[in-house]
Parts: structure tokens; sequence; C-alpha cells
């Protein structure tokens, strides 16, 4: 019962004593003697407070990264998702675009040569029995197109048809080693043989058949045609000669010619299925100033 009846009278004499501490507080205002003690105790709860939420954040916004995750993530594969659908679209666009100028080239190259073609697109490039350069093209036979036809591009020669199922079919190409292909130099009757050197479609060989023929840089030669058409049609454009060989005392002359259409990156083809009904000699060669200039003693 003492110990009872002491805490009260504690408990009551410090509330009392509270009670006129706030009283004076408030009476005084900024003349407060209290003022250092209240200052002294804002700052020591205003720290832990501080603390406190400091210690909470980084817990409070983990929690957070945890339960928005899985959205995040669903997000982030979404946009993922419509970059790469835009990516595709433009690409397609610009290939669609490429095409489509492959395509009037062709068209415009074999309507000047009377050539009846078949457009198709280049699908594969690979390797044949007894061929080294062969590319596979997206018409066969249920488009018309049937082996020993001539193909060409929007700039000249390509090769020719080795093999044709009813999708598909098969082509060697001018720059291949086995490849050969008769040929005449622009503006004139001597004929010659164009033989695939490899060196990845760059060059081709021509050997002229006449010896005494003069044969210089920047001279054009053509395809001379075979009988029937085939394999080869006359006057598709073949390339330009950068370098003639000196071969005293040969039958005939060998020089090595750039090739007017790119063997190393073919698109759009077309399969002559028709050829001319008459040789257009040189009216499919292109502009002369695509021609190298000849050099004085290239002879």
């Amino acid at each position: 019962m003492r110990d009872s009846r002491r805490a009260r009278l504690i408990l009551g004499a410090l509330l009392t004593a509270a009670l006129v501490i706030l009283t004076i507080d408030h009476r005084t205002g900024e003349s407060s003697p209290l003022r250092p003690l209240r200052a002294a105790g804002a700052w020591v709860f205003g720290t832990a407070e501080q603390f406190g939420s400091g210690l909470v954040r980084p817990v409070g916004g983990f929690v957070r990264a945890i339960l928005t995750a899985p959205s995040a993530q669903e997000r982030i594969e979404v946009l993922k998702e419509e970059n790469a659908k835009l990516r595709t679209e433009l690409l397609t666009d610009k290939l669609d675009g490429a095409r489509s100028n492959e395509l009037k080239k062709v068209l415009g190259l074999s309507g000047t040569g009377g050539y009846k073609v078949v457009a198709a697109n280049v699908v594969a490039r690979r390797g044949q029995p007894g061929f080294e350069d062969t590319v596979q093209i997206d018409a066969g036979t249920s488009d018309g197109v049937q082996p020993e036809m001539t193909v060409l591009n929007g700039d000249g020669l390509v090769g020719r048809v080795i093999h044709a199922s009813a999708r598909t079919s098969t082509v060697v190409l001018l720059s291949d080693p086995a490849s050969a292909a008769g040929a005449r130099l622009e503006g004139g009757r001597e004929i010659g043989v164009v033989h695939g050197v490899g060196e990845h479609g760059r060059l081709v060989q021509f050997r002229l058949l006449d010896s005494t023929a003069p044969l210089t840089r920047g001279a054009r030669i053509v395809s001379f045609g075979s009988q029937n058409g085939r394999p080869y049609v006359p006057g598709v454009p073949i390339g330009v000669i950068e370098r003639v060989e000196s071969t005293p005392g040969e039958l005939t002359r060998i020089a090595y010619a750039r090739p007017y259409a790119d063997l190393t990156a073919l698109d759009v083809v077309g399969v002559v299925v028709e050829a001319p009904k008459r040789d257009p000699r040189d009216a499919v060669l292109p502009a002369k100033r695509d021609a190298v200039p000849a050099k004085e003693g290239s002879r």
C-alpha cells in the first residue's frame, strides 16, 4: 500500500511539474528558458525518425520491386517484340524496294534484247557435283524453266540452268571454272569463248580465237549465242576487258574481263524461256561511260 501511495504521489508531482513547464514555455514563447531543451529534443527525435525512414525506404522499395517485377518483365518482353517487328518491317521494306528495282532492270534489259523471261529470286548459293559456283532460284518447270536456258539479271549474263524441278532450279554461274560461253567483241565479228576462273566472280577469261584481231583494255564483250538460243541467247552483255595477256606465237589471245553482273551478290534474275527473233547485236550494252577507258599500248 505504501509503495502504491508513494508511486501515485510521485506520478502526481511529475504531472504537476510537466503542466507547470508547459504553461511557462507556452506563455513565454521564443524567450522561454526551456527553448534549448526543446531544440535538443527535436533534434534527437528528428534524427531517430530520419534514421528509421532511411531503413524502411529501401525495404519498401525492394518489396515494391518484387511485387511489380513480373509486370515489368512482361512489358520489357512486349517492347522487345515490338522493336523486333519494326526492324523486320523496315528490313522487308528495304528488300522489297531493292528487289523491285532489280526486277525493273531485268525487265528493261530483256525488253531491249527481245528476250522473254521468267523472273526469279536467288534463294541459296551452293556447290553441285562437277561445279563450284552455282545458285538455286525459286522458279522451275511449273514456271516454264528448263535445263540449258540462259539466266541474266539487270546488268548482264549470269549463267545457265543445269537442273530444274517443279518449283526450283539450279544455275551454274559464268564464274564457275567448268562454265564456257561463246562471246563476241562489241562492234565486230571477232568471236571467242568466256571461261570462269573462280576469283570469287570478279573476273572471267576471254579467249579470242583470232590471234591477229585487236584486243584492248576497255573493249566490251557480249554473248555470241547458241543454236536455238540454248544454252545462251545472243547479245547479252558479259563484261569489260580489264587485262590483256601477251601471248606471242599463240593461236589465240587471252584477256580477262570484269563481268557486268555482280556474280557475288545476286538477288533477282530472269530465265530466258524464249530467245529473241533476231540477234540484238550490241543494243543491250549499257552506255559507253560504264566501260573502262582504254590505255595506250595495252594491246
